[in-house]
């Protein structure tokens, strides 16, 4: 028999990292609209990312005003409109402006917004109020609410090593991981096998039982995730960068029958307190490579209308930039919406009025719980107001 001890200490790995309990199996049985199921994409801007000079309002003399080293020149924008343009890095975005597969949502925040990033974060990830502490993810309390178990947990799944808050439900949590074909290989340790077929747990031991069914149904998930990332993986190009390749196995997992309805990846991070502009520059690049080749995969393989892709961050920046060529924490800020069936295109509402602020920050005009209401209830058919705890005025851009 093997040791309590070391059995625990080796199922660390599934419940300190992957955070897999039972799933439940409503969700996995759901037949897929039309046979297609519908994806979500979400790409988190860790660090708060400037976006005024994302979504630039170059007709705005406050905007040029407040940041006389920052500010992205006119003719250096690339033009959406009159009055707006996107920053000059990311020109994959304004193609897909241009074609009908990009709305732009401006002003989005909460009411009492917090400017910590960790503080602002868990806001946005729990989708509490700024006045409230939630110990769940609002993605995870949607698994809660539509699941009723599952063979495999694999509906929400995060490229990184650890797990997010957004995806920790009650009783039912994501899978984080880097790659599927390295998750499988972590999984295939002789040591996790013999603890499955020789550990009895012993009875009221919940700790050691939690561990042992966690580590069971972790082990079943990433062969699940794996051999489905071999059906159809992408033989698109991408770049070599960290979101590229996550983008990439997304793709994958997309175009298999895998159960997946979520994915969740992150880059960052955009603290730009002092240089503001080349930091920015630099992962807008590697964001704009990235999302061009997925959304061309996407578009090859004919899935580009099944996937909606979102982008947010934590917060957006002050109006004026600091000492440094920089900028600190703010508050409301934009959010990107791509796919090739949105129904509301382009710009869903007005630019930032830059010449009403609170205390030096911009006011938001959209509660960001709302476009999770709308995604919730809209794209992935779930009751929104059970999971958010609230009543949402549902937008039109899908």
């Amino acid at each position: 028999m093997i040791k309590r001890r070391k059995f625990i200490q080796g199922s660390s790995l599934f419940a300190g990292s992957l955070m897999v309990p039972r799933f439940l199996k409503a969700l996995e049985a759901q037949p897929a609209e039309a046979g297609r199921q519908k994806s979500l994409v979400i790409i988190q801007l860790s660090g708060g990312n400037d976006g005024l000079n994302t979504v630039i309002p170059v007709r705005n003399d406050i905007y040029y005003r407040s940041r006389p080293g920052i500010a992205i020149k006119s003719a250096d924008g690339l033009a959406i409109s009159d009055e707006a343009a996107i920053h000059p890095s990311l020109s994959a975005f304004k193609e897909l402006y241009d074609e009908g597969y990009l709305s732009v949502a401006n002003s989005v925040g909460y009411p009492n917004p917090d400017r910590s990033h960790f503080r602002s974060m868990d806001i946005w990830q729990s989708a509490s109020g700024s006045d409230k502490y939630i110990s769940t993810g609002w993605l995870g309390r949607y698994l809660d609410a539509m699941c009723s178990g599952c063979d495999h947990p694999s509906q929400i799944l995060e490229l990184d090593d650890t797990l997010s808050l957004a995806l920790k439900g009650e009783a039912n949590k994501g899978i984080a991981l880097r790659d599927p074909r390295r998750l499988y290989n972590s999984t295939r340790d002789q040591f996790y096998q013999e603890v499955l077929d020789s550990v009895k747990v012993p009875e009221k031991e919940a700790a050691a039982e939690y561990l042992y069914k966690t580590m069971a149904s972790t082990i079943s998930s990433a062969g699940y995730i794996f051999e489905q990332s071999r059906v159809k993986p992408s033989s698109h190009s991408y770049p070599s960068t960290a979101l590229a390749q996550g983008l990439k196995n997304i793709a994958g997992l997309i175009n298999s029958d895998i159960n997946t309805r979520v994915y969740y990846i992150s880059l960052g991070s955009f603290d730009s307190h002092a240089g503001q502009n080349n930091l920015q520059t630099r992962l807008f690049r590697e964001l704009n490579d990235a999302v061009k080749a997925f959304t061309t995969d996407l578009k090859q393989s004919k899935r580009f209308d099944d996937v909606i892709i979102f982008t947010f961050s934590e917060f957006g920046r002050r109006v004026n930039q600091n000492a440094s060529n920089g900028t600190d924490h703010g508050t409301a800020n934009n959010m990107f919406f791509i796919s090739g069936a949105l129904k509301q295109k382009g710009m869903i509402n007005p630019l930032p009025d830059l010449a009403d602020l609170q205390d030096g920050d911009l006011k938001y005009t959209i509660d960001f719980r709302d476009i999770y209401a709308t995604v919730l209830h809209s794209w992935l058919g779930a009751d929104d107001r059970s999971i958010l705890g609230r009543s949402s005025e549902y937008l039109q851009f899908i």
